[in-house]
């Protein structure tokens, strides 16, 4: 979700380390010459620049490969509108949301492993399956991050909370009360009306065992329910209904609160805090499956079919090991990479685990019809939480209203 990425949402760097050096490994060998040509590769990161080490691990592939790449930078959104609209003139890399990889396939825009060649035998099956429809497998995830529940063990103390206790929904609760009526503040996320809300969502939504093909399910509404009685009894915030989740961070940053749901790409910003981590708990115990965020990088078709073999190149040095993982301050796609990053940084060890537990949005192979779900899905969750309707009549409307555009 970084949306989100639609869920993503770009901040401090997980991981600092040298990639410049890191980005040689995986590309092609001295021996493997290509023909010298320019490459074009659009990303929605515009604010890292040519001196960003994501820029740097591009510019070192570039280099290695014997080619210049050419890139262009937007956000997510206008990324995914620019290929839809450039016919004749797709670029030959296009790095996208990963929910939206599927809807570039539909529109008949990318190249599946098989036509290029890729091979992505080594990726975790979790983290590749975004890009994966009808069995066909569309893009090649740079790497993940992922959702988890940050807290502040300085309110946890002073509320006499004990995070051991902290195992299901009901236990959760009862700590948030705690902390309360300690004079501490509970918990913020957030609920926007944005893919952001259902990102932040999902994972409650899933721990109840809640699935995306009936949003009205006694499972959703205990999910949906949790999150409303959280919020009219004061142990949320109002805020959460329109809180990014940067805007959730900042509250959390205060310090009154004991608990925040925010993504890995916070980590470096929590450890500077002193606050610390659990994964999301199920509603009866375990671990809520979280979504995975982050972009993957497809190659679009082409009226020159020979352009793949280099493209798939590019793909391969910036999807190996940690390379463009590092680089962008995601999770590594494989367990090679995974195992480089926690070499480099053994603390990261948390959100490692936590991305080998999470799930993408498009699970189910639900491939374009998760946009519409999850439209419906934040919609609710804003009915509910702003007192407008009753979390069971908001889901109900949500399943009709998904049901009717999908029959479409």
């Amino acid at each position: 979700m970084a949306t989100s990425h639609t869920a993503r949402t770009l901040g401090a760097a997980i991981i600092t380390v040298g990639v410049a050096a890191a980005a040689l490994t995986g590309c092609s060998g001295p021996g493997e010459s290509t023909e010298s040509a320019e490459y074009t590769l659009w990303d929605p990161y515009p604010d890292r620049d040519a001196e960003s080490t994501w820029a740097q691990a591009i510019d070192a592939c570039a280099a290695d490969l014997g080619i210049t790449i050419k890139r262009n930078s937007g956000n997510t959104g206008d990324t995914v509108k620019d290929l839809t609209t450039a016919a004749g003139n797709l670029p030959d890399i296009a790095m996208v949301d990963n929910p939206k990889v599927a809807t570039l396939a539909d529109a008949g825009l990318l190249t599946t492993t098989e036509d290029n060649g890729f091979d992505v035998s080594n990726i975790e099956e979790n983290i590749l399956s975004a890009g994966e429809i009808d069995g066909k497998v569309y893009g090649v995830p740079v790497g993940a991050n992922t959702l988890g529940l940050y807290y502040n063990p300085a309110v946890l103390e002073a509320a006499g909370v004990d995070i051991a206790s902290v195992a299901d929904y009901a236990s959760l609760t009862a700590a948030l009360e705690q902390i309360v009526a300690s004079g501490g503040k509970g918990i913020t996320f957030s609920a926007v009306g944005t893919e952001e809300g259902s990102f932040q969502f999902l994972p409650w939504f899933w721990g109840a065992g809640a699935d995306l093909t009936a949003l009205d399910s006694a499972e959703a509404e205990s999910a949906l329910q949790l999150w409303t009685d959280w919020v009219s009894t004061g142990l949320a915030p109002n805020s959460v209904i329109s809180n990014t989740q940067g805007t959730s961070w900042d509250e959390f940053l205060t310090g009154e609160y004991g608990f925040a749901e925010n993504g890995s790409w916070f980590k470096s910003a929590a450890d500077e805090a002193g606050y610390e981590s659990i994964q999301i708990p199920g509603i009866d115990g375990g671990v809520a499956p979280a979504p995975t965020g982050g972009e993957f990088i497809t190659i679009p078709i082409q009226e020159d079919t020979s352009r793949y073999e280099t493209s798939a190149k590019i793909v391969e040095c910036l999807s190996s090991g940690d390379t463009g993982a590092t680089a962008l301050g995601y999770v590594a796609p494989t367990a090679d990479g995974q195992a480089d990053q926690l070499a480099a940084d053994p603390s990261l060890e948390f959100w490692t685990s936590a991305v080998g537990d999470a799930k993408p949005r498009t699970a189910d192979n639900l491939g374009i019809s998760y946009g519409v779900i999850s439209e419906q899905l934040y919609t609710a969750v804003q009915n509910a939480l702003s007192g407008a309707s009753s979390p069971a009549d908001a889901l109900a409307e949500a399943q009709a209203m998904a049901a009717e555009k999908l029959e479409k």
